[in-house]
């Protein structure tokens, strides 16, 4: 039975999409079934793994909302399977409060997938809201992707309380799977204190693994590919590689 991972940082700009896409091509480069469930209306999950969002007829609001299959709206790719998203998916936050069991959606949807892939990956919104307690309450354990910037640590806090109230009120099973460090800049002492310190507040949770600043990272969303088959040499898709070797050890 597969893992759920929810790749999550209320805070925007981390490099959250782009971990969750590139971590998805790299496992399953290794061989590993796994499946992408973009669960962010900016649906960047989706087009970065070279889905037109123009021609996807049903989606993952489609399975939350209105009660379709998830495999019916699961798109299969060479770089992993994809449960899609769009735009509709930024209503759903309010559909959902008048609906039953509105924290539990998503839960209930993939549990009917898990026994097909070794992990499903969840990529949620830069946000602490509806969506999110979803992703939360469907999942075994979270991925924290965490810039080497300045203010890095911010919203962490708020983070980590908002997962001790899901553990506490909707999700007792979950945990941190892993702590991610993202645009590491190797030239500059503060990447490395900035590290450090994340290293400090997770001790035993950071990968090993340093994702760096790279410019094929930025290039390859732009043509609907993730970084491993954009560019097979460029450091950013070896960190990945090897961050994606990290989580197969761990699973």
């Amino acid at each position: 039975m597969g893992k759920i991972i929810a790749v999550v940082n209320q805070k925007g700009g981390v490099g959250k999409t782009t971990s969750a896409v590139n971590l998805t091509a790299a496992l399953t480069e290794c061989g590993k079934r796994v499946l992408l469930c973009d669960f962010d209306p900016q649906a960047n999950a989706t087009s970065g793994l070279g889905i037109n969002r123009k021609k996807i007829t049903k989606t993952v609001y489609d399975v939350v909302i209105n009660d379709i299959p998830a495999k019916e709206a699961v798109i299969s790719t060479k770089h992993g399977d994809v449960l899609p998203s769009t735009a509709d998916l930024a209503g759903a936050g309010v559909e959902l409060i008048s609906m039953p069991d509105a924290n539990y959606r998503l839960a209930k949807a993939l549990t009917t997938l898990k026994d097909q892939y070794d992990a499903i990956l969840i990529d949620c919104p830069p946000s602490l809201e509806l969506l999110t307690i979803n992703a939360l309450a469907a999942a075994d354990s979270i991925l924290v992707p965490v810039q080497c910037e300045y203010y890095a640590l911010e919203g962490l806090s708020d983070l980590m309380s908002t997962l001790r109230l899901i553990k506490q009120r909707i999700n007792p099973k979950l945990e941190i799977f892993g702590v991610a460090l993202t645009m590491f800049d190797g030239r500059t002492n503060f990447s490395t204190q900035v590290a450090q310190e994340v290293r400090r507040h997770f001790p035993g949770k950071v990968f090993a693994t340093v994702i760096p600043r790279n410019i094929r990272l930025a290039e390859a969303p732009s043509h609907g590919l993730p970084v491993t088959a954009y560019d097979r040499s460029s450091r950013g898709s070896q960190a990945y590689r090897d961050m994606a070797a990290e989580i197969i050890k761990k699973l």
